[in-house]
């Protein structure tokens, strides 16, 4: 046992043992790395020199260390520190469901289903990433103290595609399955008679087969029917009783063939708890229960006798078994077994029965014999023309026709079994789990969930995809593997990107989730550096972690640049910056328009559209108010007679100071511009400049008063 304080790996400082079973010691720790607390799994000290639990106790480890699903205890390291071999896992708080079932006798239908699906969930996990538990019982069921159920102890577990698994990796013998106990092929379906024994336990509070001793035990698995539920439980459900009954069938092809086949059967039977929708496939005559051999019993004893942790031989005294249902970490230790108690077991008339029914067997093969003879002997003769000739003629004759005919019946069956030899594979996109069951049922095929993955375009609970592609020749049988759609949460890609700068952009996409791709564009028209298209569009439903792709301004590639046609309305500043941008100067004036906000630009010489070498300095006129000590001049400026349409400027001199009044189109409307004028405090006349595309048409006095 280890003291509190000690640390191991440079890392977990142990606070307190949680419990103690038959290999390990189970301690509550903290993590200093991450801050947290743990809990630390030591194989125990008389263990450790022993190769084979050591390997056993880092195999379950290796086993569940692939796992991270919200029912299932995760691992998060392993390793060994000055010979203690440890395993360091989640610490869950709470209760395991066999101490949860001996404090409340029976659970109720609704929290017994809730368990199982839970259960299921984490099963259903290990057999995706081809782990088979081979120990699921109540003793390794945890409900934390929030309510969520946990699988854990992977101690025994090994991948599907193991050819056999031998008797010391047996689970404990109350929930095994009939294969476990026979000592032969396991896989998940062994994994859900396990998790029906247990329902069976949740909803009546008791296990289906009991006994002295775990030899006992193991012969009812294989030859005793299962007495239903509902026979303790009066008040359950059919459909949860079919469920259990289904899940608990000895022979592993009437079972479920899948965990997700019991997950949907359970989910309904909450929605219709009378339904007759569970199928149970019905016995014939080679799957019905027969008695254990002589051979098998003794195959199970040696099993269980295999089973105990001893790492040295010790005499056979009766013990008691040891359970720590405190801890949830830890394997069940099973039971020793007394010579005295092997002989009573092996004294119980199997050997004489077997017997007899050997005898049988024996004299019903000699007589088969003798009628296979005597019709040898008959055919022969009726052959050679020994009994009668004519009958032998016409005999003949027919089988000649009989022959042919037979022949042709033939080679019209091997066509019709090559043409059956091979199914297509259908399409299953968008289909629900259930249609794509009931399609591939209707192709002699079978349909399976083996994930889940996110997607905008599909909508939840429909198939993303499929492992064979449609269309494929497969055979009868196989099971096509389907992703299913978990929907989406989806972020929209932001509006008003384009005509920002490219950094401004980006730390708006990084605000909303999504990442930012920089693609280099020249323009004429768009300042360097800024948002010319967004890709997805903006408003556009994506993943969150998305780029998004921004195509920037590079600048322009033929060295002259565009006005742009932004500028007016704009404020001086976003002017002066766009302008910057494009690799212009600016030089400002003031004017006054009331039809514009103080400060916007109201007037831009060269005008909008007009390419101007880069480097070039454009004139704003930047509305400002006039002064209340300002004089004014309302004006009615007349249209110079040389003037041909252009672009006007309008440029008022007060000696020294000039202002431009007007930049734009023709104002002359029916040849007479008439506005009001505001000119400098104390200046009586002014000299208005008439300028068209840049050049003088006309000089204009112009007389001011006080306002």
């Amino acid at each position: 046992m280890l003291k509190e304080g000690i640390i191991i790996g440079d890392r977990y400082e142990i606070i307190s043992r949680i419990g103690s079973g038959g290999m390990a010691d189970v301690y509550k720790a903290k993590d200093h790395k991450l801050s947290r607390m743990v809990a630390v799994k030591v194989l125990k000290a008389e263990f450790r020199a022993d190769t084979t639990f050591v390997s056993k106790f880092q195999k379950e480890a290796q086993a569940a260390a692939g796992l991270s699903h919200p029912n299932v205890v995760n691992i998060y390291d392993v390793g060994e520190d000055r010979g203690l071999y440890y395993i360091v896992m989640e610490l869950v708080e709470g209760i395991t469901l066999k101490d949860y079932i001996t404090k409340k006798g029976k659970l109720s239908v609704k929290e017994a289903t809730s368990i199982a699906i839970q259960v299921s969930l984490g099963l259903e996990a290990a057999h995706n990433e081809g782990i088979v538990h081979r120990d699921v019982k109540p003793q390794n069921i945890i409900i934390s103290t929030d309510g969520k159920v946990k699988l854990s102890d992977f101690g025994i577990a090994k991948a599907i595609n193991s050819n056999t698994i031998t008797a010391n990796v047996m689970g404990s013998v109350h929930y095994s399955s009939p294969e476990q106990v026979r000592g032969g092929f396991s896989d998940t379906k062994s994994d859900i008679y396990s998790l029906g024994i247990t329902m069976y336990e949740m909803v009546t509070g008791r296990v289906p087969f009991d006994g002295d001793t775990t030899v006992a035990i193991a012969i009812k698995h294989l030859q005793e029917e299962l007495i239903p539920p509902s026979r303790f439980t009066p008040d359950l459900p059919f459909s949860l009783e079919q469920i259990i009954m289904k899940c608990t069938q000895k022979n592993p092809e009437r079972r479920y063939p899948y965990i997700g086949d019991l997950i949907e059967d359970l989910k309904k039977s909450l929605v219709d708890p009378q339904g007759n929708f569970v199928q149970l496939t019905p016995l014939n005559n080679n799957a019905r229960t027969v008695m254990a051999t002589a051979a098998e019993t003794a195959a199970v004893r040696k099993a269980a006798k295999k089973q105990q942790p001893q790492p040295k031989q010790q005499k056979p005294t009766k013990t008691t078994s040891h359970k720590d249902p405190v801890s949830p970490y830890l394997e069940e230790d099973e039971e020793e077994y007394t010579r005295s108690d092997k002989k009573r077991d092996y004294d119980d008339g199997t050997d004489v029965v077997s017997s007899k029914l050997e005898k049988a067997i024996t004299i019903g093969g000699f007589l088969i014999g003798a009628v296979i003879i005597v019709i040898l002997i008959v055919v022969i003769g009726n052959m050679a023309g020994l009994f009668n000739k004519k009958s032998s003629q016409s005999n003949s004759a027919s089988t000649s026709v009989s022959t042919a005919a037979e022949e042709e019946d033939k080679k019209t069956e091997e066509k019709d079994q090559e043409a059956a030899a091979t199914v297509e594979c259908p399409d299953f996109f968008k289909m629900t789990l259930a249609e794509a069951q009931e399609t591939a049922n209707s192709h002699n095929i079978g349909a399976g969930q083996i994930g889940t993955q996110e997607s905008t375009e599909v909508p939840e609970g429909r198939i993303i995809s499929q492992e064979i592609k449609p269309g494929t020749k497969i055979e009868p049988g196989t099971r096509v593997g389907v992703v299913i759609s978990s929907g989406s949460n989806a972020v929209t890609v932001p509006s008003n990107l384009v005509g920002i700068t490219q950094d401004e952009a980006i730390s708006i996409l990084a605000a909303a989730e999504l990442g930012a791709t920089v693609v280099p564009e020249n323009s004429e028209t768009v300042p360097e550096g800024h948002v010319i298209a967004v890709n997805p569009v903006e408003g556009t439903g994506v993943l969150p972690g998305t780029a998004v792709t921004l195509t920037v301004s590079a600048g322009s590639a033929s060295g002259r640049v565009t006005i742009p046609d932004n500028l007016v309305g704009a404020d001086q500043a976003t002017a002066v910056n766009t302008l910057a941008g494009l690799g212009l100067q600016a030089s400002v004036s003031t004017s006054y328009d009331a039809a514009y906000p103080e400060g916007a630009v109201i007037a831009v010489n060269p005008a909008a559209g007009t390419q101007v070498e880069a480097g070039s300095t454009v004139a704003l006129t930047v509305n400002q108010a006039p002064s209340p000590d300002s004089y004014v001049c309302a004006a009615a400026i007349q249209q110079p007679g040389s003037y041909t349409g252009g672009e006007v400027t309008l440029v008022l001199e007060q000696n020294p100071v000039t202002t431009t009044i007007y930049t734009g189109a023709d104002p002359f409307t029916g040849g007479v511009y008439n506005t009001t004028i505001y000119g400098l405090h104390g200046y009586p006349y002014g000299y208005l400049h008439i300028y068209e595309n840049g050049a003088l048409l006309d000089t204009v006095l112009l007389e001011f008063s006080p306002q």
